[in-house]
């Protein structure tokens, strides 16, 4: 199954807030029934999915990372996903939604350490510099993103992780993503657990 293209606030609905696919909030949660194990497993993996915008086939390839890197499975599946170029460039208020960070990188608006750069999977490392490309229409572009997104208004909404010099429009990875500010409600356990 390729990327959700559907209607969003149906999944909202669904799974609870994930602020990675859209800014709208439904009107009222549905009350579902009580889940089995393997649906309770099967939802915390549709969050990680729907948030950053995965496939199927990618979000299994992360899992297979994970698993292979020394450490907790979880903490690496989240420390890969977190450091995704479209997710850093959402971090940093660039982009109101994860799915709109995308549509900017894949455009060109979005350079990485001085060069264009075009894709949104694109695994970031610790002293990557992000930064707006210095053309008008991008930098515009994302100066109205930055305006009309209001939680971004307030500079604690950075996370420890990124370093923001919003006056040039450029970020900063300094250290390893702290896994208390993804703005999921998930249990990354259960996830790890349902591809075993």
């Amino acid at each position: 199954m390729s990327r959700y293209r559907g209607p969003r606030v149906k999944i909202v609905k669904r799974l609870g807030t994930l602020p990675g696919l859209t800014r709208k909030s439904p009107k009222k949660r549905s009350n579902r029934s009580r889940l089995s194990q393997y649906g309770i497993r099967l939802c915390e993996k549709q969050k990680l999915r729907y948030h950053y915008g995965l496939s199927e086939h990618q979000l299994l390839r992360y899992v297979k990372q994970a698993k292979q890197a020394s450490g907790s499975t979880s903490r690496a599946l989240m420390k890969s996903l977190e450091l995704r170029l479209d997710n850093i460039v959402f971090r940093l208020g660039f982009a109101p939604t994860i799915v709109a960070a995308r549509q900017l990188i894949t455009h060109g608006h979005i350079m990485v350490n001085g060069k264009l750069l075009n894709i949104p999977s694109y695994s970031c490392k610790i002293g990557d510099s992000i930064e707006v490309s210095q053309v008008k229409k991008s930098q515009t572009l994302v100066e109205n993103y930055i305006q009309t997104t209001p939680r971004r208004s307030k500079r604690a909404s950075i996370p420890p992780h990124l370093n923001l010099r919003q006056n040039v429009l450029s970020g900063h990875v300094q250290s390893e993503p702290r896994l208390d500010w993804t703005g999921l409600q998930i249990n990354e356990l259960l996830v790890v657990e349902f591809y075993s």
